[in-house]
């Protein structure tokens, strides 16, 4: 592993944190990142997106949860090299020679990130591991020039270590397991800005008890508490903030949004931004990606607002001016209800396309902890005191709990006024009344049949 290193700072910067106090920046690459026009885009996109609707707080970006990250990488790095520094290659143990690497691979985990990250990557097909890859590769980029001060090749290994390739599982899994750095800021961080108290956790327990091993990073013994936390702070966080029904609306009026805006552009009547516009006519360039922000999506939505399109104009100003979509609990048995639903509906003058959809928690973005199956991370283990390692699952009744239990729902957004109770008469309330009498408590219901009278 050859030793990369970066001129050291005459002075450490320091930055205030409202989740970690201070970020200690000590190397002229990880200051020299940071003034980049890529890293500074990072300012312009908020960490939760639409969920800001929800929590009013919630404006932090990710710019602040890179450097978190960074910040926690840095501490874990300093723990191993003082604990548990190799000796001997293959011997387990951490190589301090990496942390530039990894420090760097934190910083810049979440660097390909672009406006409402997924609900973009959804529609457009972008993939932001594989864009923060290019970004970092890219010899156009800052980030690249940046990068190659510290070796030729310095951009291409952060990069594998960013899309899991990186040849050293405890490098990589420092910034992408169950129990990483990126996790355990965006915790934290989202928990602070939401204002939430699910997301507490014993950092320090945990900082205290990790460790590194052959095959990447595990806890001790003596922090399966903490880590216990850590995951029930998790499971809390998906449901009370991550799966929020409002937030979902939003996102699915964004996305509404963004379908509708396709359709109109197509027929040469949208006016957008340029560098929108790429991405709409499916012919766009990592320049054109690093142009957006939230700043120009909403730009853009302000200017569809007045738009000539009824379906455009609405959906704008819904999700501007926060208009939330309706919803419901559905599940496999009522689904078969959804296109009577749908039916009255349309006859109340809105469009289903744009004006209803199903959203499952199970798949948002977000996954709760599991050791196993097809969306596993990297599980979390637990070293015992003669060095065996055990999955934590297996040590834990109330990991064990929570593993496989149903962390979510799945519901049925639809134009709010299909609720409505309207003292005066309505022309559409007959049809109103239909369709609330398919709800109850929340749930999509089968009406019952009235019963017959038997002679």
């Amino acid at each position: 592993m050859p030793k990369f290193q970066s001129k050291k700072l005459t002075k450490e910067v320091v930055l205030r944190d409202p989740v970690h106090d201070y970020i200690h920046i000590e190397d002229q690459v990880i200051l020299d990142i940071l003034k980049t026009e890529e890293f500074q885009r990072m300012r312009r996109i908020k960490q939760l997106g639409p969920l800001s609707y929800v929590f009013p707080g919630a404006t932090h970006t990710r710019f602040e949860h890179n450097l978190g990250v960074y910040e926690l990488t840095r501490k874990i790095c300093n723990i191993f090299a003082e604990k548990y520094p190799s000796h001997n290659s293959g011997d387990g143990l951490w190589d301090d020679n990496n942390r530039l690497l990894v420090e760097c691979a934190g910083l810049l985990h979440d660097i390909g990130h672009g406006p409402y990250s997924h609900t973009f990557e959804h529609l457009f097909g972008t993939n932001h591991e594989k864009i923060g890859q290019k970004i970092i590769t890219d010899p156009n980029t800052e980030i690249n020039h940046v990068l190659r001060e510290v070796a030729p090749n310095f951009p291409e290994l952060v990069a594998s270590v960013i899309g899991k390739t990186y040849p050293n599982p405890q490098v990589v899994k420092m910034i992408s397991s169950q129990a990483d750095a990126d996790r355990m800021d965006y915790l934290k961080r989202d928990a602070y800005f939401t204002g939430v108290t699910y997301g507490e956790f014993d950092l320090s327990r945990i900082l205290q008890e990790i460790r590194p091993y052959q095959g990447g990073i595990c806890l001790t013994m003596a922090g399966m508490h903490a880590v216990e936390d850590y995951i029930v702070s998790r499971y809390q966080m998906y449901q009370q903030v991550y799966f929020h029904r409002v937030g979902r609306s939003m996102e699915v009026i964004l996305q509404h949004l963004l379908e509708r805006a396709k359709v109109v552009y197509e027929q040469g009547t949208l006016q957008v931004t340029p560098s929108l516009a790429k991405f709409l006519a499916g012919d766009w360039t990592l320049s054109d990606y690093l142009e957006l922000d939230d700043g120009v999506m909403e730009t853009n939505f302000s200017m569809w607002t007045k738009a000539s399109d009824p379906i455009l104009a609405d959906l704008a100003n819904c999700y501007l001016y926060r208009k939330p979509l309706a919803s419901i609990c559905i599940d496999d048995e009522t689904k078969s209800l959804l296109p009577k639903l749908k039916d009255l509906i349309k006859q109340a003058g809105f469009d289903p396309l744009y004006y209803t959809d199903t959203n499952s928690a199970f798949d948002e973005p977000y996954d709760a902890y599991k050791p196993s199956g097809k969306n596993a991370n990297s599980q979390i283990e637990i070293m015992q005191t003669d060095g065996q390692l055990i999955e934590l699952s297996q040590l834990s009744p109330l990991v064990r709990a929570l593993n496989g239990t149903i962390q979510g729902d799945e519901r049925f957004f639809f134009p709010k006024i299909m609720m409505s109770n309207s003292d005066e008469p309505q022309i559409f309330d007959p049809l109103y009344q239909q369709f609330q009498r398919y709800v109850k408590n929340g749930n999509l219901r089968y009406l019952r049949k009235p019963k017959t009278n038997k002679k």
